[in-house]
């Protein structure tokens, strides 16, 4: 793992500003809470449109949070001037949410030149593990989010 970067606190809320308004979040009601190098934090408070006809949180709202997870704090890694994709992702049901929140942590394990590895958990606002995930992305060349080339400096030093 690379020696860890003071990131740009501008360029931190430049990133949230950015990335809770995208559609998907805004259809998820997921929001990106914190990053920082190699972590991110999300919520979802859960609502009746993330849940399944048994009346538990869907796998697949689980899944998107695990997703995003691994995804930010990877990319809190990231060169400037690089995007990223997730190239697969692997995670364990390990407890049913029917109500209150989905609060995932995600941990970069290792970010190379082109693939990177992210971990996530989530959990309940009691702190009952939920959910486990790990995701692989691939760093790409040209993809940036829109305005990002009037963002503040990502890195501090």
């Amino acid at each position: 793992m690379s020696a860890p970067r003071a990131l740009n606190p501008q360029w931190i809320a430049a990133v949230l500003a950015g990335v809770n308004p995208c559609p998907y979040f805004q259809l998820q009601s997921m929001r990106l809470e914190d990053l920082a190098w190699g972590r991110a934090e999300l919520r979802i408070d859960l609502a009746r449109k993330h849940l399944q006809p048994f009346g538990v949180a869907h796998g697949g709202v689980v899944a998107s949070i695990i997703d995003a997870a691994c995804f930010w704090a990877c990319f809190s890694q990231a060169p400037v001037g690089k995007g990223m994709t997730t190239v697969d992702i692997k995670l364990n049901y390990l407890a049913p949410a029917v109500d209150g929140a989905l609060l995932a942590s995600g941990r970069c394990l290792k970010l190379g030149r082109g693939l990177g590895l992210g971990e996530a958990s989530v959990r309940d606002r009691t702190g009952r593990l939920l959910a486990q995930g790990l995701s692989t992305v691939m760093l790409v060349d040209n993809l940036a989010l829109p305005g990002q080339e009037d963002w503040p400096a990502k890195f501090l030093d």
